[in-house]
């Protein structure tokens, strides 16, 4: 079982506690390249030090800029590795599936999936409103976009399932003994880390109807599978796709992406939408393929504390 692998009478939550600060620490660390780009630009090119998260994101050349942005990452995956292996003595493994190996095949489902519907419903709303679109594409930005979002938005994506739905879901099943606490601890605290998002400002709160429940559908494809495989998979093809594909003034990635979005952004259906309907249609095709059940145990049930011999 996935969760209780990390359920130990020695893995107190305390540990957990120590661990997020020195992730949260690495993060930080890895955000020094991209001060140092501020500073070059501010002294030598005689730019203004950017102030808020808009500013930063025009700060730079767009591939740069989303460079910086997920070197950082890199940075946060070694740390991960090193908290995991010597406070906790697990596995990086053990906080990722609770198969013998990594399924790849389930990685590369959920990713095709949403890949496929992602592409699908973006030349939908595209040819619908053609004239809430320009066509953004330029081939050698474009070209660098794809290298650096094939290498870094995967890692980027893993850090955060690696993080919210492995080591922070089988930590707070040390703290609370059941299923159900994790995956709303997990899924809340995964929407407020987008608070800073240009989104939240230019959409409002209700932005955080989506993130949230998009947590809590990550939380339940990782409690229903008993790995994280499915999470990846969607997360990636989520970030990836939608940075090659379109991007906006006032979106988290700016990107040379094909499509740029020249629209007013309202939140509203298409904020709950896939949350009270896609997700389920999703949950419901991958319990068909993996066959899911007894799933009111898995979603909140009791956990037992492993005592060591």
């Amino acid at each position: 079982m996935f969760v209780e692998q990390g359920v130990k009478e020695e893995n107190r939550f305390w540990k957990y506690l120590i661990g997020s600060v020195v992730i949260i620490i690495s993060s930080f660390v890895g955000q020094i390249p991209m001060v140092v780009g501020f500073l070059f630009g501010t002294t030598v090119q005689g730019k203004i030090y950017p102030t808020n998260s808009e500013e930063m994101m025009h700060f730079f050349e767009p591939n740069m800029t989303l460079f910086l942005i997920l070197i950082s990452f890199v940075f946060t995956l070694i740390s991960i590795y090193y908290v995991v292996r010597y406070l906790h003595n697990q596995t990086m493994l053990s906080i990722t599936t609770s198969r013998k190996k990594i399924d790849w095949n389930r990685v590369f489902f959920s990713f095709s999936i949403w890949a496929f519907f992602t592409i699908i419903s973006t030349l939908i709303f595209y040819f619908n409103n053609p004239d809430n679109f320009e066509i953004n594409f330029k081939l050698i930005p474009f070209v660098i976009l794809v290298i650096i979002g094939g290498l870094l938005i995967p890692v980027q994506t893993s850090v955060e399932e690696l993080v919210f739905r492995g080591y922070l879901m089988q930590g707070f099943a040390n703290l609370a003994q059941n299923k159900w606490f994790p995956l709303l601890m997990t899924s809340i605290i995964f929407g407020a880390m987008h608070f800073l998002n240009p989104e939240v400002t230019k959409m409002g709160n209700i932005i955080f109807v989506y993130y949230i429940g998009t947590g809590l559908f990550l939380g339940v494809l990782t409690l229903m599978d008993e790995g994280l495989e499915l999470a990846l998979g969607f997360h990636a093809a989520n970030n990836l796709v939608s940075a090659l594909l379109i991007t906006s003034d006032w979106s988290a990635f700016q990107t040379h992406s094909i499509l740029k979005d020249v629209s007013e952004p309202n939140a509203g259906v298409d904020v709950i939408f896939p949350v009270i309907v896609i997700y389920p249609i999703l949950l419901y095709i991958f319990s068909k393929k993996y066959n899911w059940t007894n799933w009111i145990e898995k979603l909140t049930g009791k956990i037992e504390i492993f005592k060591s011999e």
